[in-house]
Formats: structure tokens, sequence, C-alpha cells
């Protein structure tokens, strides 16, 4: 039997593909550990959420990571997966498939969730970078939250960095140091953004904060994430 909800889910998807849904590619981290004692992975919540709205507005989702198959969950955030209105995203992590096999030319938009695997793996994938070369030059929609943006390291266009220039955000220098992470990542994300040009753009830790530069959306942190899904909708719904 289904809830109320569940019908008026299933509804909207069938209304959508009559009339042509977007896809969306979901590209998430392979990287499950800092070392043998730290785990990481996805943080959940950045990417149940957007999946949930997009799944409930009738998108087509392929989720992808560069080992494809099961996709790590970072253990910390594992609070949200329990409950059941989740289990159709811990699927869908549970069966990535490989990004190098992706065609990308079907999709209409790019979604980086977080948790600090990216800056483990997304922020050098040449198949990421491709990607976004690609959806760079053509405007199509990419957006990443928290330390999704790690995988915007990946790419350059015409050989200058694709953050060059660009508004953006992602998880803090302060947000990391109040997480106490701050002595285990590889590099501060805030300052390799910079680093390659980017013009920054943060809220006071814990805020909700999304920055739109065209046809690149990037939200601070995983209080972000309903407004990061609702950014990306109200984005293609113009189109």
């Amino acid at each position: 039997m289904f809830d109320n909800d569940e019908i008026v889910d299933v509804e909207v998807c069938e209304v959508c593909q009559m009339n042509g849904s977007k896809k969306i590619l979901m590209v998430v981290t392979s990287a499950d550990s800092f070392d043998e004692h730290h785990k990481t992975g996805v943080w959940f919540e950045e990417f149940a959420v957007p999946y949930k709205a997009f799944i409930k507005h009738g998108y087509e989702v392929t989720t992808a990571s560069p080992k494809g198959g099961a996709a790590p969950i970072d253990p910390r955030s594992e609070n949200l997966y329990e409950e059941i209105e989740w289990n159709d995203a811990k699927k869908a992590l549970n069966d990535t498939v490989p990004l190098k096999t992706v065609d990308f030319t079907n999709f209409d938009a790019l979604v980086l969730p977080g948790g600090h695997g990216p800056i483990l793996d997304l922020y050098r994938d040449e198949n990421l970078g491709k990607i976004i070369e690609d959806y760079s030059i053509r405007k199509k929609l990419i957006a990443a939250v928290c330390h999704g943006p790690a995988g915007l390291l990946s790419a350059k266009v015409s050989g200058i960095p694709f953050v060059n220039g660009k508004r953006l955000t992602c998880f803090t220098n302060e947000e990391e140091t109040e997480a106490k992470m701050n002595n285990l990542v590889p590099f501060m994300l805030e300052d390799e953004l910079k680093d390659a040009g980017a013009v920054f753009v943060k809220e006071a830790p814990g805020k909700i904060n999304i920055v739109e530069d065209e046809n690149l959306i990037t939200a601070q942190n995983y209080q972000s994430s309903k407004a990061f899904a609702d950014a990306i909708i109200n984005y293609l719904n113009r189109e």
C-alpha cells in the first residue's frame, strides 16, 4: 500500500515522464577513509535531500562515482538513513555507476554532494573534469554542496581553472575548524578554491548559503541541502 505522499510522487513522475523529464547526474565520492582510524565518504543528507526532491519532481537521476558500486557513507551522517523515507537514496548509493562509463552528454545537470570524500578523490578526477569542462562550454547546470565543490577543482577550461572568476561557496575554514577536521584534511577547501581564482562568498558557520553564478550553483554546508535542491529545481524549471 502507498501512503498519500508516495501516490503523489508516483503521479508527478508519470506526468513528468510524459512531458520529457530532466536528467540529473549525481557524482559522489568513492573515498571511504583518511586513514585506518578515520572514516569518511558521502555526507548522507547532502545526497539524500536533493535526490528525494529530484525524484519527487519526476527527474531521472543517475548516481555515479569514480569506482562504481557501493559509495561509502560518512558514519557521522548515518543518523538519517534509518528512516523509511530515505530508503531509495540509500539504495542509489549502494549501486553507483562507474563515472568513466557514463554518457554525460545525455544529462541536464551535474550535481556534486559533499562529505569529506570529494577532497580525497573528486578534486583530481579526470573524468569529472571532462564533464565540468563540457558543461561549462555548453552552459549546462553544474551544482555542488559543502565539500562537493572540491570536484570543481578537477576541471580547466582553455587551460584556466574552471572556478577562476566564479562566485561560489563551500564548507568554510571556520566550519572545518569547528568540526575539528582542520588537522585531518589534506587541504582547506576554501583556500584551495581561492588559490584557483574563485570569488569566495561565505556566511557564518552553519548558516544557509546558496550562491548562483550563471550555470553554477554552490551551497556552503549540509544545513543548506534543502535550499540547494530548491535552487537546482528552480533553475531547471526556468529553462
